[in-house]
């Protein structure tokens, strides 16, 4: 077996690795530049899930050589041997990336300009001489392309960024719509955070307005052109058509064979002695499956066969390919079969169905005692290290900070800014993380002061911690494992200043949910029982009583985390179990009402998918939302599609215009009806923005009912 040095590290800890070929080998891209291409390059990404489960992708910019796709596609052969043969392989080509990989980068993609045939580097700097010019495009993944620095780049329909260094400029164009302007903004504050360590100024400016810094660095302003339609997706026929075809080499090469000419297919069809090629270039996938007890030779052909089979077919060079180990199939893959079952399901009347890595994992219950001595339970739990990190944690009072009381670390209050100095050791080298968290209910000066103070903090440690601006709600994974196995505990309102305390309610519930790194936060939400949600924690706590109450699907980890809510509420509670109920309960809840209890967020199989229905491009287009979504992924001005399998939402946003209210039912039937699995006939709920019902808001964790209050993108002007 090929090993390489970098692979030493590789899957050793949940998370993205980026490498990039360089000179035939691969060398490692600096973590706060991760997002950023050169399109004159490729590229080895890892993503290892806390189970383990491994991602592999191969990505090829558009100017990229012959060799380097070449040395990409070797190393990713060879990654995944090392990794035992139980990853699932993508292959993607700048600008028709996977879901799955736009997934990993949440405040968007950046394509640079050149690569390393031309000297380009990945080199970390507070590089104040920048000078570039980024088109922005998309609405649910966005990416930004390096365009030549002149006036004749940009156009009236998008959003682009004037990148100076010190200063970063978002110009938006005067037919450029609200939710694009977000995105962008996203994008301009990760640039500032990442890549300049927080210290550039961000400044909007629209067309028309733009400042003489501008004009100084782009000449004088010429005539802008107007929008341009985004390209015209391949239309798909709507049946989403698939073939199943065998790869075997028994006659001494490899040889494809037609199992099945259309899906939907069966399960059975898949012989765990071979690999297998379902082809669904219609909508540009190709998916090759790989039998567990298939030959060796079989197995590592798998990419190359895909590959050739593509030549032959005369499909688009853009086609995606996924690589797929028996027990690693991706949702997409499984949507072609009309009876999947999964992992410990049991298919007909022999066995139960369990192969491959990606398989069973046993759980390690939470142990904060014995983590220094469990490697394994440090990687499920999603802790950059051992849990020996050093946490300091201030708060933002008065344009000053102020330390907070170590016996409270892990609580916040929604009224407050807090930041959080994360110290740990990477070998013999000393790494810091400042978390930034800004509350909902926190005021414009104390937001200000927060970004004031995040740079102050930065400065005086040379400029090398990692910067990272979190807000409430929305804690990334690592931030909640920082408080040594006790949940992170969000109290809705309120401040920890002694003289601004605002009164807690009278009665309060809090929502406990365990996120997929097994680390734990309680949120507060309003105490109504549409709130609760069958397959997590509550800890209800009123004037006569305190309640624990345990849905059917909740995890025992989910039970420990009440506990320690319990304690720090400092009253004594009394277990609940979903449809156990007592009186008082519901009384203290105002009463009973319904609430999310559908199953199949237990059975995370098939996880829920997200949808957008827009026609801002001048025809409705259907894009799914990448990557874990959140409720700010609900754009206003669109109508939404969230589909949980057995049922499918249309969310209509305030904002949504005649076309995309009247076709979007139709979309959604045809989705319903196209989908090769043959779900046919699935519900369809339609409701509207600010009328959520709980079967709805259920898929999102701490519903913010709120959050649209205040103009989303003001919100996130404040942070400029």
């Amino acid at each position: 077996m090929v090993s390489h040095k970098e692979f030493e590290t590789a899957g050793k800890a949940p998370g993205l690795q980026v490498w990039r070929i360089e000179n035939m080998d691969l060398k490692p891209v600096p973590k706060n530049l991760y997002g950023n291409f050169y399109t004159g390059d490729a590229y080895l990404l890892l993503y290892t899930t806390t189970a383990p489960s491994y991602y592999i992708h191969m990505w090829m910019g558009n100017e990229c050589s012959q060799d380097e796709s070449g040395a990409a596609a070797i190393f990713s052969t060879q990654l995944d041997d090392f990794l035992g043969g139980g990853p699932v392989q993508f292959r993607e080509v700048q600008n028709n990336e996977s879901l799955t990989f736009l997934g990993y980068f949440k405040s968007g993609i950046k394509y640079k300009q050149g690569g390393i045939a031309s000297g380009f580097h990945h080199v970390l700097t507070n590089d104040v001489d920048v000078k570039r010019l980024l088109h922005i495009k998309g609405r649910r993944a966005i990416r930004a392309t390096e365009v030549d620095m002149s006036w004749s780049s940009f156009n009236k329909g998008d959003c682009f960024i004037v990148d100076l260094g010190k200063d970063i400029y978002q110009w938006c164009g005067s037919d450029c719509n609200r939710f694009e302007r977000l995105k962008a903004s996203q994008l301009a504050i990760d640039i500032r955070d990442n890549e300049r360590n927080g210290r550039a100024k961000l400044v909007m400016v629209e067309d028309g307005a733009e400042p003489e810094a501008l004009t100084k660095a782009l000449g004088p302003k010429t005539s802008i052109a107007p929008a341009t339609p985004d390209d015209e997706e391949v239309e798909t026929s709507n049946k989403k058509k698939g073939a199943l075809y065998m790869i075997s080499d028994a006659s001494g090469s490899m040889k494809t064979s037609v199992v099945a000419q259309s899906s939907p297919f069966k399960q059975e069809m898949l012989s765990l002695e071979e690999c297998y090629i379902l082809d669904n270039g219609v909508d540009t996938n190709v998916f090759v499956w790989k039998g567990p007890n298939a030959t060796t030779s079989e197995r590592k052909a798998a990419m190359k066969s895909a590959e050739q089979f593509i030549k032959e077919k005369n499909y688009s060079n853009k086609t995606q390919i996924q690589v797929l180990p028996a027990g690693g199939e991706t949702t997409l893959f499984k949507q072609f079969f009309s009876n999947w079952k999964d992992k410990d399901q049991t298919t007909g009347p022999t066995k139960a169905y369990t192969i491959g890595k990606i398989a069973h994992v046993k759980q390690i219950p939470f142990d904060a005692s014995i983590l220094h001595n469990n490697k394994a339970m440090a990687a499920q739990h999603n802790m950059v290290d051992d849990g020996s990190g050093k946490v300091q944690i201030w708060r933002v009072d008065g344009g000053a900070r102020v330390p907070v009381e170590p016996s409270t670390y892990g609580q916040f209050f929604g009224g407050d800014c807090y930041l959080i100095l994360y110290s740990y050791k990477q070998g013999s080298r000393e790494q810091h993380i400042i978390y930034t968290w800004q509350g909902l209910k926190c005021t414009q000066d104390e937001l200000a002061g927060s970004a004031f103070l995040t740079v102050q903090l930065d400065d005086s440690m040379g400029g090398a911690p990692v910067q990272v601006r979190v807000t409430q709600g929305q804690e990334p994974p690592h931030l909640m494992s920082l408080f040594k196995g006790k949940p992170m505990i969000i109290h809705s309102g309120g401040t920890s200043r002694k003289d601004g305390q605002t009164k807690a309610g009278s009665t309060r519930l809090f929502h406990i949910r365990q996120s997929s790194s097994r680390a734990t936060r309680a949120v507060e939400v309003e105490p109504s029982a549409s709130k609760l949600n069958t397959n997590d924690v509550f800890v209800l706590m009123s004037p006569e009583c305190l309640f624990v109450w345990k849905g059917a699907g909740a995890s025992e980890e989910e039970m420990v985390a009440a506990k320690y809510v319990v304690s720090v509420l400092e009253k004594k509670s009394t277990d609940v179990a979903e449809g156990k109920e007592p009186a008082g309960f519901w009384s203290a809840l105002g009463g009973k009402k319904e609430y999310q209890t559908s199953p199949t967020l237990r059975n995370t199989v098939k996880p829920p998918r997200l949808f957008g229905c827009s026609n801002k491009t001048g025809r409705l287009v259907v894009e799914e939302v990448p990557g874990d979504f959140n409720q700010t992924d609900l754009a206003t001005d669109d109508v939404m599609l969230l589909d949980t399998w057995d049922q499918i939402f249309l969310w209509i946003g305030k904002e949504a215009n005649e076309i995309e209210k009247t076709e979007s039912p139709k979309i959604a039937k045809d989705y319903v009806d196209s989908d090769p699995s043959g779900r046919r006939g699935l519900p369809i709920t339609t409701i509207k923005q600010g009328a959520e019902p709980p079967t709805f808001t259920g898929w999102f964790q701490a519903w913010e009912p709120k959050m649209w209050d205040t103009d989303p993108l003001e919100r996130i002007r404040s942070s400029f």
